[in-house]
């Protein structure tokens, strides 16, 4: 998997206090982009540095709903019944710019099999900057817009990283996190890693 990238929020986000300890906590997990305790979140870690949880552990997603970088509503609650995967991604991030083309062609493969793919945007300052990456990749599928990753925060600690991008967050047909991956994924990654989550009933 390629190596994280520290995101950077636009300032008018943040104050300099924040900003520094962001700035601090960058530079200790950006030393590997699996560098997390897993056992904070209940990830097992598993081949491929794809973390999973067994069903008898999960616990429901935090409320992941917003706008998406087109200005809909989208609430990740309504995709209940299917297995749904999580990608967080920034415009300029070189391995989600590496990424996005392998999640285009899964989304589309994977249609019509009970998955749906929904995109969380942060760290662009403005929705023109993520749009323009959703129509030169051909995205398939919305993207929530979250400059400040704020959605990031509500999940349990150890589940993202909320200073590295991309990763990705499968959640099962009861909208609970199944298994978590930090850093860009192959396409056949990606489909090893959601594969399971669709076998179970």
């Amino acid at each position: 998997m390629s190596a994280c990238r520290v995101l950077n929020f636009p300032s008018q986000y943040w104050s300099r206090a924040l900003l520094a300890g962001v700035a601090a906590l960058s530079l200790s997990a950006c030393g590997g982009a699996e560098s997390d305790d897993d056992s904070r979140a209940d990830f097992v870690r598993g081949k491929g540095g794809v973390g999973t949880i067994p069903v008898a552990d999960r616990k429901a997603a935090p409320d992941i709903s917003g706008s998406t970088t087109r200005g809909k509503p989208l609430d990740v609650a309504d995709y209940k019944g299917k297995v749904v995967v999580l990608n967080v991604w920034g415009s300029t991030c070189g391995p989600c710019i590496a990424e996005a083309p392998n999640f285009a062609a899964v989304a589309k493969a994977s249609k019509g099999r009970d998955v749906a793919f929904v995109g969380i945007n942060v760290g662009d300052a403005e929705k023109t900057q993520a749009v323009s990456f959703e129509e030169r990749h051909k995205m398939p599928y919305p993207s929530l817009f979250d400059p400040t990753a704020k959605l990031l925060l509500r999940f349990p600690k150890g589940t993202l990283n909320v200073q590295a991008i991309p990763a990705t967050v499968v959640l099962d047909r009861e909208g609970r996190p199944a298994a978590r991956t930090l850093g860009a994924l192959e396409q056949d990654e990606l489909r090893r890693m959601i594969a399971p989550v669709i076998a179970e009933k």
